[in-house]
């Protein structure tokens, strides 16, 4: 199968290009490493497969609308108080 023709498949079965549905793969696993481990938000990155991270930082905000720093603040299990 040719790139285009698996690219034209991929998307039909699934709405999205190949690229865009394995960035949104790896910003759910970034997301979880983020709200549930001591993890940076470097290492996040680079543990779900960015290296560069002014590129990771924007993949992760385009897809989640916050920059990878302000979603750990927001909803990491660290920074959340206890009642």
């Amino acid at each position: 199968m040719s790139a285009r023709n698996f690219t034209r498949r991929f998307k039909q079965a699934t709405g999205e290009t190949p690229l865009t549905y394995l960035h949104q793969l790896h910003i759910i696993c970034a997301r979880q490493l983020l709200e549930t481990e001591y993890k940076s938000v470097q290492e996040a990155g680079y543990e779900v497969g960015y290296e560069d991270m002014p590129f990771f930082r924007s993949v992760f905000k385009r897809y989640t609308g916050l920059s990878p720093r302000e979603y750990e603040q927001r909803f990491s299990a660290r920074n959340q108080r206890a009642p």
